[in-house]
């Protein structure tokens, strides 16, 4: 059994921590280490190419990050080294057989908010979102060109509603606690990446996939604390200024005075973007084992028990991603 992780995510809600939870406990894989790691030459179970706030659009936090291109390069140098290795057979299998986990978006979305940028005066929603899917289509079908057949997502978690982002629209005087506009991006996101999915499915022969419904899962336990053990939902356990929304937990960012809660468990979110570990518990067993409803067309324990034929490469045409979305 083996894993490949493109986990490109810092902002939202950090689906990439729980994919990786839910593969190393539930998968009874080893923890996957970063494929930078000094040393870190053995990637029979895997690898992990996971960069914390990365996007699909390599601009996004350019210089500071591995961005989703580079870490499709990095995935080509270890399909290369597993030939070496293994023998072109036994890396087809093993390339043929492994489930790619990507978690990819979040940044893209948030980061021109964040920073105030103006890329949304010179493109709509749609176009951007364009341009985000199109990098993400790409990814996705050079990885199959190598072999890859299973593959499993993470939608949008509930962007605008982080505490961070409250903070940011309580500063700009806003009655309404999340971000709108941020709301509208993950919806349109979340409402266009099965569309894309479906489609690969149809093209690409033995092409599988699974997606989590990050954003329903997380807004539940967000409307309805109590009812899955929490008792603050809108306030983070550190950080500082309104909903404890400024992300300067542990001296971030030069801050020297933040708060920090006395009970992390009571506290869906641990600071301004990240959730607590027991929120990942929670949402892991549902991404390994959930129902129809919050994971489709297949959970991550189905995923892996898939046996894959082999698909020799040549069956494989690039596929331009056009967007359905009116």
């Amino acid at each position: 059994m083996c894993c490949f992780l493109l986990l490109s995510e810092l902002v939202n809600s950090c689906p990439a921590d729980l994919l990786c939870l839910a593969a190393a406990e539930y998968a009874k894989l080893p923890l996957i280490p970063p494929y930078l790691q000094p040393g870190n030459h053995q990637f029979t179970y895997g690898a992990n190419f996971a960069s914390g706030g990365a996007g699909a659009l390599d601009e996004i936090n350019q210089g500071l990050v591995v961005n989703l291109n580079t870490q499709l390069r990095y995935f080509k140098k270890v399909e290369k080294h597993l030939r070496q290795k293994l023998g072109d057979e036994e890396s087809k299998k093993l390339l043929l057989e492994a489930v790619y986990l990507i978690s990819i978006g979040g940044n893209d979305y948030i980061s021109p908010l964040f920073r105030n940028y103006s890329v949304f005066q010179i493109y709509s929603h749609r176009q951007y979102l364009d341009m985000v899917m199109g990098n993400l289509t790409v990814v996705i079908q050079e990885i199959y060109q190598k072999g890859g057949r299973k593959f499993g997502f993470v939608n949008m978690g509930p962007l605008g509603c982080l505490p961070a982002m409250k903070a940011i629209k309580l500063q700009q005087g806003g009655t309404v606690e999340c971000l709108e506009e941020a709301t509208v991006l993950v919806k349109l996101h979340n409402r266009v990446l099965p569309e894309v999915l479906q489609k690969l499915e149809s093209k690409l022969k033995g092409f599988k996939y699974s997606i989590f419904d990050f954003y329903t899962t997380a807004k539940e336990r967000m409307d309805n604390p109590s009812k899955y053990g929490f008792k603050e939902a809108k306030i983070a356990c550190c950080g500082s200024g309104p909903y404890r929304g400024l992300y300067s937990c542990g001296g971030m960012r030069g801050t020297k005075e933040y708060e920090l809660c006395s009970n992390v468990s009571e506290y869906m979110f641990f600071d301004s973007f990240h959730p607590t570990d027991r929120v990942y518990q929670q949402l892991a067993e549902l991404v390994w084992s959930g129902t129809h409803n919050v994971i489709k067309p297949y959970n991550l324990k189905q995923l892996f028990g898939h046996s894959q034929e082999e698909i020799p490469c040549d069956q494989f045409e690039h596929l331009p991603y056009t967007s359905n979305v009116p």
